[in-house]
Formats: C-alpha cells, structure tokens, sequence
C-alpha cells in the first residue's frame, strides 16, 4: 500500500514509518518537526542522538534498498497544502500520529493549553475534512489514548472504546445500545483526544470514512527491529519531565544514579505496551480496516497493567537507585485500579511483549552509554495541573540546594 505516515518524525512515528516500509509498503512521512522546535523551547535534547529527518530516510535507503518520503506540511495550519498533497498522491491508508503527545506539556501554561487544542484538533479535522473533499476512500489508523477513559474504576474491565447501555423506554421496555464509553480526560492533551473521538464519529457516520481510533497505553523501550539496523536510525528517547514516559523515566534514573522520582503515593495503575508491540499492532489494525458506512473500529493498545510505585521497585531492585516520594503535579486520584480488554488484538495474533529483565535492562545500557547527553536540571516534573499544586512541586528532587546549604 502507499501509506502517509502523518507525525512520521516523532517517538512512535518513526519506528512506525521503519517497520511499514520493511514490510514493503510505499511510505511517505508528512511532518511538520514541531517535537524538535519543542525541544528547543524547553532546553532538552532527546537522549539518543537524533540526526535529521533527511538524513535518517537516507541512512534507511543506503541499508535497506527502500525508499521513505519525507514531505514538510503543517497539518493544523496548511490545509490547502496537505490537501493537494492527498489530491497528488491518495494514498490508500493514512496513520495519524501528528499530534502534540504530552499531557505535562499541555499542562504548563495557557498558551501550552491554547498550543495543544488549536494543534491537535486542527490537524485532525483537517484531515477529515480534505478526505471528504476528496472523496478519498483511504483507511485512516488514528493513534489515540487509554487516557480517554479516565484513570478510575468502577470494578469492571474498560471495554473496547463502546459500552453497552440498557435505556428505559416511555412504555418501560428497556432498549440496548452502544455508546462510546463516557469520556473523562485528565488534562488538556487528554481532552483533545477525547475530541477527535467525535470528530471521527462524526465522519464516520456523516460521510463513510473508514477509521481505526487505537487507544494506547504508555509506550516504554526504545529499541524495534528496524532501528538497530544502523546507529543512525535510532529512535528518540525522552527523559525529561515533560514528555519522558514513567518506566523509561525510572530506567534512565537508575542509569544515571538519578533518585526514582515517584508522585504521590505511587497508587497510579497506569496501562503499558512496548515500542515493538506498537508498531506491530499499527500494522494488525491496517491489515484489518473496517467497512465503508460501518462505525469508527476502536482497539484498547495495551498489553499490561503495573501501578507506579510497583515499577518503581523493580527498576530499583534492577539497577539501583533509590526511591523519593514527592508532591503530585496531576490533578488525579492517589489510588486507582485499572482493568482493560484488549481482546481484538489478541484475537488477531498479537504476541505482547511484557516487561522483562532483559528489555529493561537494555534501556538502562542505552541510558549508560548517552548519560553524558542528560542535562539533569530537565529531569524532574514540574509542569503542573493547577496553580494550587504549582506551589507544592519540588523542583529539586536530589536535595542539591539543600546540600549546598550544608
């Protein structure tokens, strides 16, 4: 298939592009760099070394004889841009990973708010809007959030994007119907992608668009087969508190003898997937697009669920590290169980990757090897979800200003 890889650049993104064009689709990745000029904004850097996108597809070529385009378009501001681009190419399926990713980020400030909602929605309806206007008939794989859902428990399974509802009737006959599980963001980013769920109802209903919504868990890893192919294609990894994952945050603490910093109690029960099992499941959900005029197909892209402070402890007992308790900077519940189906994946030969020492420990060599990359002034959490928090967060997890006090 010609796929448009739109975010190709990005964490997921890229050994998402890699891996579609080792299976030998014809890959054309539509970015606008935005998660660069992010990290300049913020003074970070990712810790692997990133070389640029143009030197990453042709480092991918040199090896592997293949081709990935690469194709400078700003989804939420060039409409007419990335709809002529669709006009030229129609590609026959689009994964949609452009969006801004970090719930911390889109916590910061007002504009960090304004940034994330004018960003994320825009691109997406952008993207609907031009597929009608073209009549372009292409499966659209949507790269959401378990976060949709909220991160409460009612003590039953999270079901697989619709619920299953009993509504009584004027005469008193109760009626069944399906309704998309009630949405509960637990921040800006959260929020937008709760809207793009109905946005894609919408289409989906309004005018046949073909749409896989898949409802991911907290990517961890850093490694896929494809980027180990070559030093260069190696994938970005972050640590820094804004938009470093919480077990690959741990991993690069342990490493770099970084106190694990974990918030609140630790209760979190939080949904996981590895970087492999990503990839492979954005390939599954491609191999199997709905039916033109049928309703948004909605995957749970998780494979384990692990409360914070339970991580916490097995990378301490791993690789070291000592574990430091600190204010939250979320606005969410201390405790929280969290049971998920993840059914359809599985049914269709997923093989998940669990978290295992060998992986783990894989991490903690790649944080080893780039420590000298890591500015650790980044590496707390400090974005908060209100003003009342702001003033409780300790921006000083390894007691430095104390120490130097002493």
């Amino acid at each position: 298939m010609k796929i448009a890889v739109l975010g190709g650049d990005g964490f997921v993104g890229w050994p998402t592009a890699l891996h579609l064009s080792k299976a030998g689709h014809d890959i054309h990745i539509l970015d606008n760099l935005s998660r660069r000029w992010i990290d300049t904004e913020l003074g970070v850097q990712s810790l692997t070394p990133m070389d640029s996108i143009q030197e990453r597809t042709r480092i991918w070529h040199a090896e592997t004889g293949r081709r990935i385009h690469f194709h400078l378009i700003d989804l939420a501001r060039d409409y007419e841009l990335l709809k002529n681009w669709l006009a030229q190419h129609r590609p026959d399926a689009i994964v949609h990973f452009a969006e801004q990713r970090a719930a911390p980020y889109s916590m910061k400030t007002d504009r960090h708010k304004n940034y994330t909602v004018n960003n994320n929605v825009n691109a997406t309806h952008h993207l609907l809007n031009a597929m009608v206007e073209l009549q372009l008939d292409a499966h659209l794989v949507h790269l959401g959030t378990m976060g949709v859902y909220g991160y409460s428990t009612v003590g039953a399974a999270i079901p697989e994007g619709y619920l299953p509802v009993g509504i009584e009737t004027q005469t008193g006959e109760t009626v069944s119907q399906d309704i998309l599980y009630p949405a509960n963001p637990g921040s800006i980013y959260h929020m937008t992608k709760c809207l793009d769920q109905l946005l894609f109802q919408f289409y989906a209903r309004n005018d046949g668009l073909r749409i896989t919504d898949l409802h991911q868990g907290i990517v961890w890893g850093t490694h896929t087969e494809q980027t180990r192919i070559h030093p260069q294609l190696i994938n970005r990894f972050d640590y820094d508190g804004d938009y470093g994952t919480v077990l690959n945050r741990f991993l690069i603490q342990a490493a770099i003898g970084y106190p694990l910093t974990v918030h609140g109690t630790g209760g979190q029960t939080r949904a996981f997937i590895h970087i492999q099992d990503s990839v492979r499941c954005i390939e599954i959900a491609l191999k199997n697009p709905p039916a033109r005029g049928s309703r948004v197909e909605i995957f749970n892209q998780m494979t384990e669920t692990h409360r914070v402070r339970d991580l916490a402890e097995i990378v301490a007992r791993m690789a070291g590290g000592e574990i430091v308790w600190l204010p939250n900077p979320r606005k969410e519940a201390a405790e929280n169980d969290l049971v998920v189906k993840n059914d359809k994946f599985l049914a269709l030969g997923l093989s998940p990757t669990t978290l295992e020492s060998g992986l783990l420990s894989e991490i903690v060599d790649v944080a080893r090897k780039f420590a000298y990359r890591v500015d650790r002034s980044r590496v707390p959490a400090v974005s908060a979800w209100t003003r009342d928090i702001a003033a409780k967060i300790n921006h000083d997890p390894e007691g430095k200003r104390l120490k130097s006090v002493s």
